[in-house]
């Protein structure tokens, strides 16, 4: 696994570059093609048998880094791969900050293979460990995490996202007098930054993407943190609907073929079965914790945020690409 930490930043990379002469373009459905095509380019270099376990959506909605999908040279070691491209397309588009290329990997057979649905997470760092229950309630968490860290409420600090469903987790916060801090987009970056961070914020909580869950998942193993996850259909993150209810028994099925439950609360190491896990994120719009590109004369420079957690370590790295 460790030779393949460089190819692996080497890849995020590739996929910002892509991606940031666009910042700003509003088109964010044409940045994701430009870093999924770079993405998936980079990923065929690397001498590996890889595996997309978690990524841009089925075979047939998604043409590249499709779930399931076999990338690298074909020899080498197997690995799964959780990818997301951009985290954050709609803020590249309208030059917002905290958008990242993400992704990671683990040796083979140790990634939940899921579908790319909706998924409930709630994270906490390494001084809050085994005190968190997705089966509580949000608030019942909060008061946990809280008596964990030897913190009155009103000091406590989540992070979310400014999304109408999370409205409810929010006035359950406030009530108790949690300060909640909610973010456009990006709870990699938040899972990150409450585990990375501490002192910024002490708990994330989310009903987010699946791939960014099983990324996150990564980082907050390899940074000692903790993380409970539990599949959602989309009726159940968006309403009921016709259209909805279609996708949503779509979703089950695909979750049965797959082994996973929907509404079973995963722990991290069902999500991530290894200690051997990399984690990759380059800045494409600047952020708290990473910068984005950025044109310095004739060079172009970009930093990295490189998680090991074979050699528990986290190097942020600062790349000078030549015109």
């Amino acid at each position: 696994m460790n030779t393949l930490a460089y190819p692996l930043f080497r890849t995020t990379e590739m996929a910002a570059l892509a991606a940031w002469p666009q910042i700003g373009c509003g088109d964010k459905n044409n940045i994701d093609d430009l870093a999924v095509r770079a993405m998936r380019d980079a990923l065929n270099q690397i001498e590996m048998r890889g595996r997309v376990v978690i990524g841009e959506g089925e075979i047939d909605c998604a043409p590249m880094l499709y779930i399931g999908e076999p990338v690298g040279k074909g020899s080498g070691p197997q690995i799964d791969i959780a990818v997301d491209p951009i985290e954050g397309t709609r803020m590249v588009a309208m030059g917002q900050n905290n958008a990242l290329a993400v992704m990671a990997c683990a040796p083979g057979g140790t990634l939940l293979h899921a579908p790319d649905m909706y998924m409930k997470k709630i994270v906490v760092g390494k001084k809050a460990k085994g005190v968190i229950n997705l089966a509580l309630s949000l608030a019942d968490n909060l008061r946990a995490v809280a008596g964990a860290l030897d913190k009155p409420l009103d000091r406590l600090r989540m992070v979310t996202l400014d999304k109408p469903r999370h409205q409810d987790a929010i006035a359950q916060a406030t009530r108790l007098g949690v300060k909640v801090f909610a973010l456009p987009d990006g709870d990699v970056a938040a899972s990150v930054m409450t585990c990375l961070l501490e002192n910024q914020y002490d708990v994330m909580y989310s009903i987010g993407g699946a791939p960014e869950g099983v990324i996150s998942a990564c980082a907050v193993k390899a940074l000692g943190g903790e993380m409970q996850v539990e599949l959602m259909d989309f009726c159940q993150a968006k309403g009921e609907t016709p259209a909805n209810r279609q996708i949503a028994d779509s979703e089950r099925r695909r979750c049965k073929e797959m082994g996973v439950e929907i509404n079973r609360i995963y722990s991290l190491d069902e999500v991530v079965k290894s200690d051997a896990v990399l984690f990759s994120a380059t800045g494409v719009t600047g952020g708290d914790i990473l910068q984005g590109v950025r044109e310095e004369g004739t060079v172009v420079r970009t930093q990295t945020l490189l998680i090991n957690g074979i050699e528990r370590t986290c190097n942020i790295i600062d790349s000078l690409h030549h015109h």
